[in-house]
């Protein structure tokens, strides 16, 4: 179903109704919208171009008697392009296609979330990352000026990503802990990728990996896509249970294991150092690889956590996935995979038919932040104020869901996990919150089984905000049945 992205012009000599009929006739004609397509109901779409319904009426009866679209009772309006007709009866259309392809589409509320976290007006209570105002918008700004004449190249880079930044995520790298030469370094576009390519690169079809429950992976329907086969380890107050873990080892053979030991997402979770030894001791000791994604290890508030299992690897069992988006601006879209080398290669090798690599303005806009030593400075400015929001978060919902919920308060990252005390229908307070300017993310995206939990972030939306969104959903939670 459709959604507008265009307006008609109140101060144009066209008539409005004119306005609409060549806009929704160009989309038709140019293959935009391809037969079958279902338009939005009159009552939304008239709402969506700020106009009367009389007004959207005159549009839709002429397209219809021009034959761009049909009318029928209980399917509402859809497209039926002349230009197509012909094609469409002789072959398969492209809307049977989408039910047809190899990949499955993303769940339904996330498609939700996705669209509406650029609503005006909306409430973010859970987005998973910084607010804009939080990233270093002027530092960068200044060093892409600085550094743009400074690429000579703008053709592709080698595989593995630009030598210069690879150099400077080593040395990086050395202050957490982990010994990497630039050569056992791949760059990608975000953490995501560097899963994606993980399991493109490594795993077959009906492979088993190990993975947490909760998990940031089960919101995503690209890895199902792929025939992969998840087994859940349950969650405890300091990371996944390694008595699930040596259980369900026993009972069947897993490619691998993937964890968020550093402020897990989403229930910030942070394992201790005890429980990594252990953790690392089992996998090394049955061969089970790890991919351990650390793209929260430099948002600790209380105090630095325990060294990445990274660190502690001495056969080249984890890859160890990073990025700077969650600390310095998701749009640079630059991370890392570090890894024994002929595994790296692999990757690369795979990155390179995907999309030829990473954005070379990017790289080096990362490689100088890097060098100029920007980084530390950045993260002092920006813990300090996650603190002061998540103290404020705190005692907001002390004061709104002391009777409601129960939580804890993360040592870092951005995320609270929220169990509500009485069973909600997520879906409803989904849509009710939705109706009063205020955006959740529902713990059923992360776990089917997490029916009662939300998970709130303090790190976008504005303080102000986060207050009066909580209030709202405190109060719908009071008023349900």
């Amino acid at each position: 179903m459709l959604t507008m992205d265009w307006q008609p012009c109140r101060g144009d000599t066209l008539p409005l109704y004119r306005q609409i009929y060549l806009y929704i006739q160009n989309k038709i004609e140019t293959g935009q919208w391809p037969p079958g397509t279902r338009l939005l109901p009159q009552r939304q779409l008239a709402g969506q171009l700020q106009i009367n319904r009389s007004t959207l009426a005159i549009a839709l009866d002429e397209l219809a008697a021009d034959g761009y679209i049909k009318s029928r009772r209980g399917s509402g309006m859809t497209v039926s392009s002349p230009a197509w007709a012909k094609l469409a009866s002789a072959a398969r259309s492209w809307n049977q296609r989408l039910t047809a392809d190899a990949y499955l589409s993303n769940q339904p509320m996330i498609q939700q979330i996705n669209t509406l976290e650029f609503a005006p007006d909306m409430i973010r209570l859970g987005t998973g990352e910084i607010a804009p105002e939080l990233l270093p918008q002027a530092e960068l700004q200044q060093l892409i000026a600085e550094t743009a004449p400074k690429i000579h190249n703008f053709g592709y880079q080698e595989p593995q990503g630009l030598p210069a930044l690879r150099q400077q995520i080593s040395r990086h790298l050395k202050t957490r802990g982990i010994d990497a030469a630039p050569g056992s370094i791949l760059i990608v576009s975000g953490a995501l990728q560097a899963l994606q390519l993980i399991c493109f690169g490594l795993l077959a079809p009906k492979d088993a990996m190990f993975i947490e429950r909760p998990s940031y992976l089960l919101s995503l329907q690209l890895f199902r896509s792929l025939q992969l086969r998840f087994s859940t380890l349950p969650m405890e107050a300091d990371g996944l249970s390694l008595t699930s873990l040596a259980e369900q080892h026993k009972k069947h053979r897993h490619a691998l294991l993937y964890t968020v030991p550093t402020f897990h997402n989403p229930t910030g979770a942070l394992m201790p150092l005890n429980k990594r030894q252990a953790l690392l001791h089992f996998c090394q000791k049955n061969q089970l690889p790890i991919v351990e994604d650390d793209v929260y290890r430099d948002l600790w508030l209380d105090q630095e956590p325990p060294s990445p299992l990274k660190a502690m690897d001495t056969n080249g069992l984890v890859l160890y996935v990073n990025s700077l988006s969650k600390t310095i601006g998701p749009g640079l879209r630059i991370g890392w995979v570090v890894g024994p080398e002929p595994i790296i290669q692999r990757l690369a090798d795979l990155k390179m038919q995907h999309d030829y690599g990473s954005s070379i303005l990017s790289q080096w806009v990362a490689a100088e932040w890097l060098r100029q030593g920007l980084e530390e400075a950045h993260l002092i400015r920006l813990r300090q104020e996650l603190r002061q929001r998540r103290q404020l978060v705190g005692q907001c919902l002390e004061n709104n869901f002391s009777q409601l919920a129960d939580w804890r308060l993360p040592s870092g990252g951005f995320y609270i996990w929220l169990k509500l005390r009485t069973p909600v229908s997520l879906p409803q307070l989904f849509k009710a919150a939705c109706q009063k300017h205020v955006l959740l993310n529902p713990g059923t995206i992360y776990d089917q089984q997490s029916s009662q939990y939300l998970r709130l972030s303090y790190a976008y939306a504005k303080p102000k905000e986060l207050c009066r969104g909580l209030k709202i959903l405190a109060g719908l939670l009071d008023r349900r049945p």
